[in-house]
């Protein structure tokens, strides 16, 4: 597992790469990669600045681990789903937020901020496509396929989150291609669903 045990010695391309591939991560969870934060920080593993060390709080920990299993559950369960996405708009870019400054150790107060909502449009970017998955597939099977995509979803989000601790630049390049891959499907699932003009 690559050390994070002080930032110092972390070089900056691993920290920029570990908190690109948590929010996208986070595009997709809103609260696992939080709660995997929360784990790492609790357990010294990483050590967030003075404004997040509250993350590393066992407290804090246990809230986000609790909220992160309602957060899988509720994705199961139809029409609840779709009302949890829509509270997500805000919820996934603020957690890319939290992300960041529990992460990244940067150089001055208006890098962070910069590196912040970069983040957030990171996560943001990810929700929406997988929001234009999540309705071609409620579309094409009134739904029913949905528990299954969402597991999918769940089990992608694991992954890369544990690869983000143990080899984060691995992680990052495949996030890159994972967001490729959703623009790809989104673009498709937006031609097939748009209204086709009518003829004349």
């Amino acid at each position: 597992m690559l050390s994070l045990s002080k930032y110092g010695g972390m070089d900056a391309v691993s920290q920029y790469a570990l908190a690109y591939a948590l929010t996208t991560s986070a595009g997709i969870r809103a609260l696992l990669p939080l709660a995997a934060v929360s784990i790492a920080a609790h357990n010294g593993w990483i050590h967030p600045s003075g404004d997040f060390a509250w993350l590393g709080h066992a407290l804090v920990m246990w809230i986000l681990i609790s909220v992160a299993a309602l957060e899988i559950l509720a994705d199961k369960i139809p029409f609840v789903d779709h009302a949890m996405h829509f509270v997500q708009v805000a919820s996934k870019p603020a957690a890319a937020v939290i992300l960041v400054g529990g992460t990244m150790h940067a150089q001055s107060h208006e890098q962070l901020v910069f590196l912040m909502v970069i983040g957030a449009l990171n996560a943001l970017g990810i929700h929406g496509a997988v929001m234009g998955a999540r309705a071609a597939s409620t579309a094409g099977t009134a739904g029913l396929a949905n528990p299954v995509l969402s597991t999918v979803e769940d089990t992608g989000s694991i992954g890369g989150i544990v690869l983000a601790f143990f080899a984060p630049v691995v992680a990052a390049v495949l996030a890159l291609v994972f967001t490729v891959l959703l623009i790809l499907v989104g673009r498709h699932v937006y031609r097939r669903i748009r209204p086709r003009p009518v003829s004349p």
